[in-house]
């Protein structure tokens, strides 16, 4: 009792350092994943599939007896519960999940932009940057992202990894400046000691046409990035998948539902094996949303950008062992620019570039 009394005497007169008092309120996050599905909207996530959205499928599971059957049946509760079963069965269940703007949850980005290279960079990097970030142009981005600081600590330095579908991540990531590894677009597995498995993903990608050009089918990036975990063991890992949103572009509602469903049985596989992996299990916190919102009436869902109601409108959801299971919120706003900062608290590393750079959320890094 007197050596905490003491301790807490030496805080309050500036005696303790910055390594003693993070050590004194260490988190047991040791790894974070962070996944992103581009352009998903909170409408589905939280109320479920849109029966009346289902003429917009013309070539893609079209068929709207099938759509409703598979989709459409009972409350908003239960077509979100089969739209997304792992995130309702589990992450809502064991953490938290926010952006129900109904019931008085809200996430937005905080650039003007309201579309992917934006959004990412706010993401990433804890602040908008409007000014330089406009387009989706594949221009390196001058901003450093907190995987960028994240990789040149000693504790993580070779440890970070991204995969993506779209192949602007390099980019994005600032591949030449930061030397994280990016495994991205039609990039295919490289360096020494592949698995079985990623050899045949090397030759199947170049073997399967997208429908999306450069921009590859999320089932490559999913498992890329899992054979990755596998043999490489990355402290922290960021998958980001685009089915969502080149589907909805498309208008084919039907495969943007079908993207969603698969890409969250995706996030399952990998939550289970990291729960199998002493390395990982009760030591990892996952991260899960996305870059930007999509529009609400008639076909404003297809798209997104500058000019579209809703579309700064996004969600969040964590799940991990120093985030309390809350739930679903109810109330309460958050913003993009808070991601950043609250992945690197959870992982002990101070992180702050910017005036803007959003703040930690509390309640994720387990504060009142």
């Amino acid at each position: 009792m007197r050596r905490i009394t003491f301790l807490f005497c030496l805080l309050l007169s500036g005696g303790v350092g910055l390594r003693a008092a993070a050590q004194a309120g260490k988190l047991r996050t040791e790894n974070l994943v962070l996944v992103t599905l581009d352009g998903m909207r909170w409408q589905e996530v939280f109320g479920g599939a849109d029966s009346a959205l289902f003429r917009q499928s013309k070539y893609y599971f079209a068929d709207r007896a099938a759509l409703q059957k598979d989709f459409g049946q009972g409350s908003a509760e239960q077509r979100r519960q089969t739209l997304m079963p792992f995130l309702w069965g589990t992450v809502a269940r064991q953490g938290q999940l926010y952006g129900n703007r109904p019931a008085g949850s809200l996430v937005n980005v905080t650039n003007t932009m309201r579309f992917s290279y934006p959004g990412y960079n706010e993401l990433l990097t804890g602040a908008p940057d409007d000014a330089r970030i406009r387009s989706n142009d594949p221009l390196d981005n001058p901003n450093a992202t907190v995987l960028e600081v994240l990789n040149q600590q000693p504790a993580f330095r070779g440890k970070v990894a991204a995969f993506g579908s779209w192949e602007a991540f390099p980019y994005i990531l600032n591949e030449k400046r930061s030397g994280l590894p990016v495994n991205a677009g039609q990039r295919l597995a490289t360096g020494p000691g592949l698995t079985s498995n990623e050899l045949l993903l090397n030759q199947l990608q170049p073997a399967t046409p997208s429908p999306f050009g450069e921009e590859r089918l999320d089932a490559f990036t999913d498992q890329y990035a899992l054979e990755y975990v596998k043999r490489k063991k990355p402290r922290v890992l960021y998958i980001s998948f685009g089915d969502t949103d080149d589907f909805a572009h498309a208008g084919e509602y039907g495969a943007y539902l079908h993207a969603a469903r698969y890409t969250d049985d995706f996030i399952r596989q990998l939550w289970e094996y990291l729960q199998r992996d002493p390395q990982y299990r009760g030591k990892t916190t996952l991260l899960i949303t996305t870059d930007h919102g999509r529009g609400i009436a008639g076909t404003q869902w297809q798209t997104h950008g500058e000019k579209v109601a809703g579309a700064d409108q996004i969600w969040l959801a964590a799940l991990g062992p120093d985030t309390p299971a809350l739930g679903e919120a109810h109330t309460g706003q958050l913003y993009q620019n808070q991601v950043a900062a609250t992945l690197a608290q959870l992982l002990g590393v101070p992180y702050a570039p910017t005036p803007r750079t959003g703040t930690a959320i509390r309640a994720i890094v387990g504060k009142k």
